[in-house]
């Protein structure tokens, strides 16, 4: 069977992905992430209404007698409304109950209330638990490949995991949010964290396996360059990854469907990360082995060079 030549178009791979993460980038500069209640610190309560739900206008009118600061209010399922404002004590939490009761009757189905201090250090927590996951698959994967010094040394196998396997899959979405918080109020919880590090977990195995296949290629095969190597192990690899990444895919996707509002945010981010992952570890992850090591040959030329104008 013939193989798709992955590594003869991978500047087309390459492209593509820069314009992705530029793009995110951009976003993230620009837009920045909407934070959420849990890391902003501030009041979130769910109101359900029994028959009526009242405009958007006539819940703030009611509430403005209030010090609730902004008042965000977004529609969810089952004739249910989630208000945010600043966060509020007890007294107040109940007051404000009272007015929403009286305009339409309803039940509070959850009311949480986060002080600045602890979502500060809820978000500088989450950062820490992404950085972490970061580095430690990168020193696993360093380890792993520790055997493999020909032609790509094991530390640059780690190092292309953690540049691009890993921070490739995670600035695309969180671009994409950047852009969703801008432009639709999307915000940002402690469940987008978690997909972050589902994400990173999910890429690097897909990763691990067209490195693990490029290895065992490398000590069998000896008759083909590195690039064909590599282009072997991806095409022997090719329909397993999509295989598996096809069949999470269309699990999250039912789930972001019909499991609600609730976790229609967290299926988006863990959707759009594996699809970028599976992505990566197919066009990316390869085809940089081969530059990195068209950059490896280039580089021991140039010493080679100045080793003979040296004795000359």
């Amino acid at each position: 069977m013939r193989e798709f030549s992955i590594i003869k178009h991978r500047w087309i791979f390459l492209i593509f992905s820069a314009i992705l993460v530029f793009a995110s980038i951009f976003s993230l500069t620009v837009w920045g992430l909407k934070l959420g209640v849990e890391f902003k610190g501030g009041s979130l309560m769910a109101v359900k209404f029994d028959d009526k739900v009242p405009a958007r206008e006539e819940l703030i009118s009611v509430l403005s007698s209030e010090d609730l600061g902004d008042i965000t209010v977004q529609p969810s399922d089952n004739k249910t409304l989630i208000l945010k404002f600043k966060s509020v004590d007890e007294d107040t939490h109940q007051e404000v109950l009272k007015k929403i009761k009286d305009l339409a009757p309803g039940e509070e189905s959850q009311f949480t209330s986060i002080g600045p201090v602890v979502g500060k250090e809820l978000e500088q927590k989450s950062a820490l638990a992404i950085a972490l996951a970061v580095i430690c698959i990168m020193l696993y994967i360093a380890w792993a490949f520790r055997r493999v010094s020909k032609p790509i040394s094991s530390w640059q196998y780690g190092l292309i995991v953690a540049i691009v396997a890993l921070l490739h899959d995670v600035i695309i979405p969180l671009g994409l949010f950047a852009a969703l918080g801008y432009f639709m109020n999307i915000e940002i919880n402690v469940a987008f964290v978690a997909a972050i590090l589902t994400i990173l977990g999910f890429s690097v195995h897909d990763t691990i396996v067209v490195f693990d296949r490029t290895r065992e290629n490398l000590r069998k095969i000896f008759d083909k360059s590195f690039g064909e190597i590599v282009n072997t192990s991806l095409n022997q690899t090719l329909g397993r990854s999509l295989a598996t990444s096809i069949t999470v895919l269309l699990t999250i996707g039912a789930i972001g469907l019909w499991g609600g509002s609730a976790i229609a945010d967290f299926a988006l981010v863990l959707f759009v990360g594996i699809a970028v992952g599976t992505y990566s570890s197919i066009f990316v992850a390869g085809p940089l082995l081969i530059e990195l090591q068209r950059v490896k040959v280039f580089m021991g030329g140039l010493r080679n060079k100045r080793r003979n104008r040296r004795y000359r």
